[in-house]
């Protein structure tokens, strides 16, 4: 059973398919947390197993979420972790703006992802976004305008959740993919910029995490590394 409000601290999962998740399922992440939870896409909070996501039930797998929330939750052993999956795999940052829809998945994003987080905020406290997208930016026309997209990205969602200053974490395109696509580069260094423009934000590097074949999305192992990282960056923002 979920706890009261204020002992179920919640994070939205948002960004494109290496949020969502891609990776081959193995038994640990079938294993669920006692005090873990995934608001569903029917808005209920079961025990949160991989996959989380469900943007594209043919292609979700594992992501960074449930270690991000395992994590979470053995750093602080006094409250449950309410993961809040959102993130839209193919989905250019152009779609994360109000009343975008996204004829690939027949969503609309941004939208879905604050209407599911203020419904989900009836049980517990935000505190904080978790966002990995890039990939369908690295492009000649999208690359430069990145950095004023997500800024004003982040202050949308903190105006639209009403929470001033909420921790919002940023992760880095794979290396693998920026060696083969200088605009992902480009990318990368917004990502990282961004911490030093917006206050209360960070930039979990990926370097080191091994990729799949098309050197977009992160192996499984990789994924459950990239959930710790964003779990260890979002415990010094945080409290």
């Amino acid at each position: 059973m979920i706890p009261s409000s204020q002992g179920l601290h919640l994070f939205l999962l948002i960004g494109q398919s290496n949020m969502a998740g891609r990776g081959q399922l193995e038994p640990e992440d079938q294993v669920s947390h006692p005090r873990v939870w995934a608001f569903t896409k029917n808005h209920e909070w079961i025990p949160a197993i991989e996959p989380i996501h469900f943007d594209r039930p043919a292609f979700v797998g594992v992501g960074p979420g449930l270690s991000f929330g395992k994590t979470l939750a053995d750093y602080n052993t006094s409250i449950h972790i309410g993961l809040i999956p959102c993130a839209v795999g193919g989905s250019p940052i152009t779609m994360w703006k109000p009343g975008k829809y996204f004829a690939h998945t027949e969503s609309y994003p941004y939208d879905d992802a604050v209407t599911r987080t203020r419904i989900a905020m009836k049980y517990g406290i935000l505190k904080g976004i978790l966002w990995h997208q890039g990939e369908s930016d690295s492009d000649g026309d999208n690359a430069c305008l990145y950095e004023q997209r997500l800024i004003e990205l982040i202050i949308s969602l903190r105006v639209d959740l009403d929470i001033a200053d909420i921790p919002f974490l940023v992760g880095t395109l794979s290396m693998a993919y920026a060696e083969q696509n200088p605009y992902a580069i480009t990318i990368n260094k917004s990502l990282k910029r961004i911490l030093g423009i917006v206050k209360n934000t960070a930039c979990v590097d990926t370097n080191g995490l091994a990729v799949s074949e098309d050197k977009i999305h992160f192996t499984t192992p990789a994924l459950r590394e990239l959930g710790r990282r964003y779990a260890e960056t979002m415990i010094t923002l945080y409290s």
